[in-house]
């Protein structure tokens, strides 16, 4: 019974609200919204896949020190990795059956990607533009891609717009992802990894960040305003408001000390971006389809 509960908690399912954006911002750009897809698509990513990567994460690198969502995990045994092979397998079986084979590639696209990630014989994660450019692209564009597929059984035309949206969405991740990595650097250099954020140096990293995010911010202009649908550009800064006053409130901080570049201010920095950004989405599919 210890194990199950360890297993639980190193899979992180509360910790899949933080990757809800992409999943969301999907769900608002759809025509012609099926909540039954909608539902599968979501249970899928956030219940079965997301956690399945956590745990994988977790029993290869067996971290004693903070990871994300937890503060002090627990060590992990044989059988989160029986559980994560469970999860991805019942992600691919439900896929195929209820969304469609195109669906179910792409998923076993982002399975095996995030696999490599982690993997030891792999081990993407130590390089450190390698592993940048593999979690830029699976956890931004590529899933807001996979979120359509599943959204939608219609083919999905790949034109300017959408182009636009991938890349404003790898760009925001390509924002965060330096930031979750800033309280572990002496932790994944024990590992044998050497991050993007160890390289760029504790300012280096909020610069670049700052850099990626601006980057996304442009994307989604031209995004929108290829849709014309421009006021809608300017509804999301004011939910970028409380993202960007806490980012420069914590960089000022971290200029001042490194040791503010910790476990505490991230999750936080995670959590205001995934509640404005999820409530942002939230707005927009409420706007487009009962308003």
């Amino acid at each position: 019974m210890h194990d199950f509960w360890n297993t639980l908690r190193l899979l992180r399912l509360p910790f899949s609200f933080l990757l809800m954006p992409v999943f969301l911002f999907a769900l608002s750009q759809v025509e012609h919204l099926s909540w039954s897809r909608a539902l599968w698509t979501f249970l899928i990513l956030h219940l079965l896949v997301y956690p399945a990567s956590n745990g994988y994460n977790s029993y290869v690198d067996k971290d004693e020190g903070s990871i994300g969502g937890l503060e002090k995990p627990p060590l992990p045994t044989d059988f989160l990795f029986f559980v994560t092979l469970f999860l991805d397998l019942l992600a691919l079986i439900l896929a195929y059956f209820l969304l469609g084979i195109s669906f179910m590639l792409c998923l076993l696209l982002y399975i095996v990607a995030s696999r490599a990630y982690s993997s030891r014989m792999i081990r993407l994660k130590k390089y450190p533009i390698g592993g940048f450019l593999v979690v830029m692209i699976f956890q931004g564009g590529f899933t807001y891609y996979l979120s359509l597929m599943g959204l939608t059984a219609d083919r999905i035309n790949f034109d300017a717009s959408l182009s636009w949206v991938l890349l404003a969405c790898s760009f925001q991740i390509a924002g965060v992802y330096p930031l979750t990595q800033i309280y572990q650097h002496q932790q994944d250099l024990a590992d044998g990894v050497v991050t993007l954020s160890y390289r760029l140096g504790y300012r280096g990293t909020f610069v670049f960040s700052a850099v990626m995010f601006a980057l996304s911010n442009l994307f989604y202009y031209q995004y929108f305003a290829s849709r014309s649908d421009g006021m809608v550009f300017y509804y999301l800064q004011l939910f970028f408001l409380p993202i960007i006053g806490y980012f420069g409130y914590w960089m000022l901080l971290v200029w001042r000390n490194s040791e503010q570049a910790n476990f505490k201010h991230t999750m936080r920095m995670n959590l205001i971006a995934a509640l404005s950004l999820n409530s942002f989405f939230i707005y927009l599919i409420i706007l487009r389809h009962y308003l």
